[in-house]
């Protein structure tokens, strides 16, 4: 903030205070002491207003307010670029100098985000290097790890995967045993680390209408081995050949697909996060899909994303895959 608006802040603010002070003081000044009978000469709808002045109470009411906003302005930010007295707001760690993320000083909020950040790495941040520095495999046996980690996810995932992680459309189910990038605890973590961008081209102007209906009956017929609908004007027979030379680098001559792209396998029932219908596959073929999930590594760190992948990973453990589950 440059030093004009600083002072015009500082000046309207200071101003508009000081003027209160001196309406609340010479408005108290002119009234009477004593309390009365007689009003002020007007009357609304039958109620007339006695002159007596306002109870003391009240009026030292006003006068503390006014004094606290003062008070707040000396410790906290509010007259322009001034940061406040506020003690303990010199440097994120007064032992170790360390400054906040702005290097400013002062009170504000994401001070206060940081003081109990750092709070709270000092106190846990044993707990999470101790699990850290285990096998994922071994961390998802930990009932303490697994509670950590069940509240983490609710505090950073749920609401994309949903409480139950079953996910929803265009979120995956992490209780299943199928998985688009792959499902081993290092593939795990490396996605909620990095996280993934998953791109399914559209192919309605490449193949025409015809074709994405050709393609959608041979994928949901032949592939996933459900009946096409009565009314389908499809040929899953030309949609195979269609889908041999336009879907089988990623999505494999079987449709198993490759987790390396992240192309999911087509062969399982209610593999689609996007839905399975006729009518919604061909949607998917003919537009496309984009998909992404946000790497959380600058967000939640290592030790915590160990936790993470961890709990993630014990959920599709010992699980067998159902018709209702939908892959990764």
């Amino acid at each position: 903030m440059s030093s004009f608006w600083s002072l015009y802040i500082s000046v309207l603010t200071l101003g508009t205070i000081f003027a209160l002070t001196w309406l609340l003081l010479s408005t108290r000044k002119g009234q009477r002491e004593d309390l009365t009978d007689q009003t002020v000469g007007h009357a609304f709808d039958g109620i007339e207003e006695y002159d007596n002045p306002l109870p003391r109470w009240w009026f030292w009411l006003f006068v503390g307010t006014l004094v606290f906003a003062l008070g707040y302005l000396v410790l906290y930010p509010g007259l322009g670029n001034w940061r406040g007295l506020l003690p303990g707001y010199a440097y994120l760690d007064s032992d170790s100098r360390r400054e906040f993320g702005d290097g400013q000083t002062g009170w504000s909020g994401v001070h206060e985000w940081e003081k109990e950040m750092a709070k709270a790495d000092a106190r846990f941040g044993p707990i999470f290097a101790k699990f850290a520095a285990m096998p994922l495999q071994a961390v998802a046996k930990d009932p303490q790890a697994l509670k950590m980690g069940a509240r983490l996810f609710a505090s950073n995932c749920a609401v994309c995967h949903g409480s139950d992680a079953k996910g929803a459309y265009g979120f995956p189910n992490l209780t299943d045993s199928d998985w688009r990038w792959g499902g081993e605890p290092e593939t795990i973590k490396a996605s909620i680390m990095n996280g993934r961008h998953g791109v399914m081209p559209g192919w309605g102007e490449v193949i025409g209408e015809q074709g994405v209906a050709d393609v959608a009956a041979f994928v949901l017929s032949q592939l996933d081995g459900r009946k096409l609908p009565e009314d389908a004007k499809a040929d899953p027979v030309k949609g195979q050949q269609i889908f041999a030379s336009t879907c089988v680098a990623c999505h494999g001559p079987q449709g198993k697909g490759t987790p390396a792209m992240g192309a999911p396998d087509l062969t399982h029932p209610q593999a689609f996060i996007y839905g399975s219908s006729f009518a919604q596959l061909q949607q998917t073929i003919r537009y496309g899909r984009q998909g992404q999930m946000p790497a959380q590594a600058e967000i939640q760190g290592n030790d915590r994303v160990h936790l993470l992948a961890a709990y993630v990973y014990s959920l599709s453990q010992d699980k067998p895959a159902t018709q209702d589950d939908q892959t990764k």
